[in-house]
């Protein structure tokens, strides 16, 4: 090992301040095109990629292949729009209670009550209904229900029986029909 480092400094010698400099020189660069320029050549290459593809989104767009995106408010506009004006809520309540008569399910009278959030332009209208009925009854009820109002969340179903040989079921249906507020 001795005359390794022997060889080296002699090596060093005749090289002098400006061969050493040289070669430090030489390692930054070295470093610096590993630690720097080869990510950032990464990179542009993946920038590059994504002006392609979305070059292909864009024409795929003029074309007609893909629907033009939406602005992020018309989707609520839309969202608004299916929902059921504030005004029509007593329609959707006749739906229930129509839905209940062919189901021959009693409903007793009923606590409403409105909410509305003015920030988003929606009402609430929740809407607690005692019924009495057997299960199958009531599943189908519900089911109608749900189906002929889209806008109505059925949000708890509390049923019991008062002996267990009854098929009569007595409880509570807590449903919430959300509505739209068009200013």
């Amino acid at each position: 090992m001795a005359i390794n480092k022997l060889i080296a400094y002699e090596y060093m010698q005749r090289l002098g301040w400006p061969g050493l400099a040289g070669i430090a020189l030489m390692l930054v660069a070295l470093l610096y095109a590993l630690l720097a320029l080869l990510p950032a050549r990464e990179n542009l290459q993946h920038i590059s990629l994504q002006v392609v593809q979305t070059q292909q989104y864009l024409n795929q767009i003029k074309d007609g292949i893909l629907p033009p995106p939406t602005a992020e408010g018309s989707e609520l506009e839309t969202f608004l729009g299916m929902l059921p004006q504030q005004a029509e809520a007593t329609r959707a309540i006749d739906q229930i209670y129509t839905q209940a008569q062919l189901q021959n399910i009693a409903l007793a009278r009923g606590e409403y009550s409105l909410g509305v959030d003015p920030k988003t332009r929606m009402a609430r209208y929740q809407i607690l209904l005692p019924v009495s009925g057997s299960y199958p009854q009531l599943r189908r009820f519900l089911h109608a229900v749900l189906s002929q109002v889209p806008a109505l969340v059925l949000e708890n179903v509390d049923i019991k029986r008062k002996q267990i040989a009854d098929v009569q079921l007595d409880g509570r249906v807590r449903m919430t029909l959300y509505l739209s507020r068009r200013i």
